[in-house]
C-alpha cells in the first residue's frame, strides 16, 4: 500500500464553454485517510472526482495514482488502482442480475473462475450481501440502499486501493443510509466522499476539504468546519444537523433568527 495514493498540484480545468471547474488544486491524500470534499453545486466536486481514475485528463498540473501520472497510457492501471462508485447505482449497474453485474470486470481481467467465484463471494460479504440470496437477483428490481451495495461490491470486487464516491447517501432512506455509514466506516480503504451530507462526513471522516468556485477554500480536521456557521454558510452550507441546537423557549432562540418566534412578538409587529 502507498503512503499517499493520491498526489495533486496545480491542477486546473476548463470545460469547452469556459467555464472552469477547478482551478490551480493542491492537495495529497494519505493510506486508510477517509477524507470528504464537500462544497455548494458547481463547486467542482464531480469534476475533481473524475480525475481521479482518469474520466478527465488534467490540463494543467499533474494527478499522480500511486507512482503513475493520469497519462493515457496509465488508465488501465490507475482504474485498476482507484475504484469510483457513482451517486446514481443505475448508472453503474447494467447487466441483468448481480452475480453478472459484480463479476463484469472480473471477467474482463480474465480472471480464472476459481478467482473470480472468490473475489466475487468476498466483495458480496463485505457489503452485507448474501451470495445465496441475491447473486441471482434481477438488478433492476433492488432496492436503491441494495443496489448502491451492488455497486460498491462491483468495485471492491477489483481490488482498488483507493475509493472514491459520489453521493453515497442519495436517495437512501434511514435504515439503508446507517447501513452505508456502517459499511463505509469498517472499509480498510483509502476513501474520498463527494456528499451534501456533513452529518454523514462528520461521522466517518476525520479530514474535510471545501470546494468553492473550483477553489480548495479550506482542507482541515472535519469537526473544526462543521462547527463555523460563519464560514459554511458564506460557502453556501450548513452546519450538520446534528450541530444545530433545537430550542423550544424563546431564550434559547439564536441570536441571528430575527424573525418572530411567538404570537406575542407577531402581534407587536402588526
Amino acid at each position: 500500500m502507498h503512503h499517499n495514493p493520491i498526489f495533486i498540484r496545480q491542477l486546473s480545468y476548463a470545460y469547452p464553454d469556459g467555464h472552469e471547474a477547478l482551478r490551480d488544486i493542491h492537495l495529497s491524500i494519505a493510506a486508510t485517510e477517509k477524507v470528504a470534499i464537500v462544497g455548494a453545486n458547481g463547486s467542482g466536486k464531480s469534476t475533481f472526482l473524475l480525475h481521479l481514475n482518469g474520466i478527465l485528463l488534467p490540463q494543467t498540473g499533474e494527478v499522480i495514482i500511486g507512482e503513475l501520472p493520469i497519462v493515457p497510457q496509465n488508465l488501465k492501471a490507475v482504474r485498476n488502482f482507484v475504484g469510483i462508485v457513482f451517486q446514481n447505482p443505475d448508472d453503474q449497474i447494467f447487466m441483468p442480475t448481480v452475480w453478472e453485474d459484480i463479476t463484469f470486470g472480473l471477467m474482463n481481467q480474465g480472471l480464472n473462475k476459481h478467482d473470480l467465484s472468490h473475489r466475487a463471494h468476498h466483495a458480496m460479504y463485505a457489503v452485507g450481501l448474501e451470495p445465496e440470496l441475491y447473486a441471482s437477483r434481477i438488478a433492476g428490481n433492488l432496492s436503491g440502499g441494495e443496489k448502491k451495495r451492488v455497486a460498491i461490491a462491483g468495485v471492491l470486487a477489483m481490488q482498488p486501493q483507493v475509493l472514491v464516491l459520489d453521493e453515497p447517501s442519495a436517495q437512501l432512506d434511514p435504515r439503508s443510509r446507517r447501513q452505508l455509514i456502517n459499511l463505509l466506516a469498517s472499509l480498510p480503504l483509502t476513501q474520498l466522499i463527494a456528499t451534501h451530507d456533513l452529518d454523514l462526513a462528520l461521522e466517518l471522516c476525520s479530514r474535510t476539504i471545501v470546494l468553492s468556485h473550483g477553489q480548495i477554500v479550506y482542507d482541515g480536521e472535519t469537526a473544526a468546519v462543521m462547527n463555523d456557521s460563519t464560514f459554511l454558510e458564506k460557502h453556501a452550507l450548513e452546519m450538520p444537523l446534528s450541530h444545530c441546537k433545537p430550542y423550544c423557549l424563546v431564550v434559547d432562540r439564536p441570536s441571528d433568527r430575527p424573525h418572530p418566534a411567538t404570537l406575542g412578538e407577531i402581534r407587536s409587529r402588526g
